[in-house]
């Protein structure tokens, strides 16, 4: 039978923790994992000492951050106790999110009202910088119940994750492999790209040529450029790759496709001014679906996640503690813009 001090030395083997961060995740594993509930004594200071081997200080210091956190209680002259092993009442989760831009609120405000009111959560915005991310999670590390985290596409990235616990992360949004199994509520860009800009194809060949905007070294996913460039050759499209797009430039028989929703609003701008209209002069896609774009321009042509769904989605995953590895689909939503 596992015992506490076995969650606790396993641990060990994530080689950012302290002994103050693997004894506190380790008490608290012990307690998601049913090794001992609520109401029952928890080890002795003394008997802690003995079988870790850790320091009087780190034992009372990690007892004290239980105690703050409401999941141990200390009993006068009879030790400390489990007081809550109804960890969603306690449970501290810390998500890593690029920025809060439309799509990405849908995805937070369908997780914080699924997650319901006794969970806490504390919101970082790394915005694509990995040294950001890299001082975001060495801050947090070992302080929450479950890591929620949109990874950043970069060679440190599975390093850094690494030193996480692999059953206390869920990855979203994007993917980014990691070592063994872990938990992900992802999206997919390349064959989801092809697939989409192939099913348009008739519609897009009937202009002149297709504009792409993407600045190189942005946070643009890579897989999108990758499958723009296969789809242009297979279907011999005749295309442009631009880094962005200069008010006043668009032109009838052109096809834009764009990432950036302030590109979009330019283009429609300048098509109100020279008479342009979407759908039959010019054509418009662009990535990730919101609320705007079933309403300006007549309705824009868009492929996308459903962020409201992974919201949901990822919340009962962090209440229901089970392995889950799902891609949520991609959708092309044609409206009048192509």
């Amino acid at each position: 039978m596992i015992t506490i001090f076995e969650k606790i030395q396993e641990l060990e083997e994530v080689p950012s923790y302290s002994k103050h961060e693997q004894f506190v995740q380790g008490i608290i594993n012990a307690i998601d994992e049913r090794i001992i509930s609520k109401g029952e004594a928890l080890p002795s200071i003394n008997v802690l000492i003995k079988e870790l081997g850790f320091a009087r200080e780190t034992v009372m210091k990690g007892y004290r951050e239980l105690i703050s956190r409401g999941i141990v209680e200390s009993k006068n002259r009879l030790g400390y106790f489990v007081a809550n092993d109804d960890t969603e009442q306690t449970l501290k989760v810390a998500l890593l999110m690029y920025l809060i831009d439309s799509f990405q609120e849908q995805f937070y405000r369908n997780f914080r009202n699924e997650l319901g009111p006794n969970v806490h959560i504390d919101v970082f915005f790394h915005h694509g910088n990995i040294t950001m991310f890299e001082t975001m999670l060495d801050m947090i590390k070992g302080k929450y119940g479950v890591y929620v985290i949109s990874p950043i596409p970069h060679p440190k990235t599975k390093h850094l994750l690494d030193m996480l616990p692999s059953n206390k992360v869920i990855m979203f949004d994007r993917y980014e492999p990691l070592k063994g199994e872990f938990n992900h509520i992802t999206q997919e860009f390349e064959q989801s790209t092809y697939r989409v800009l192939a099913e348009l194809a008739e519609t897009i060949k009937k202009f002149d040529e297709m504009i792409f905007f993407h600045v190189p070294g942005s946070l643009d996913p890579v897989e999108i450029i990758k499958s723009f460039k296969k789809f242009t050759k297979d279907f011999s499209v005749n295309t442009r790759i631009l880094n962005e797009y200069e008010p006043g430039s668009v032109e009838k028989g052109k096809v834009y496709f764009t990432l950036n929703n302030s590109e979009i609003w330019k283009i429609l701008k300048d098509c109100e001014a020279k008479q342009l209209q979407p759908g039959k002069d010019i054509g418009i896609l662009s990535h990730n679906d919101e609320v705007v774009k079933e309403i300006i321009g007549g309705g824009i042509t868009t492929y996308s996640a459903d962020f409201s769904l992974m919201g949901i989605k990822v919340a009962q995953a962090v209440l229901k503690k089970e392995k889950v590895q799902e891609t949520i689909p991609t959708v092309l939503i044609r409206r009048k813009s192509l």
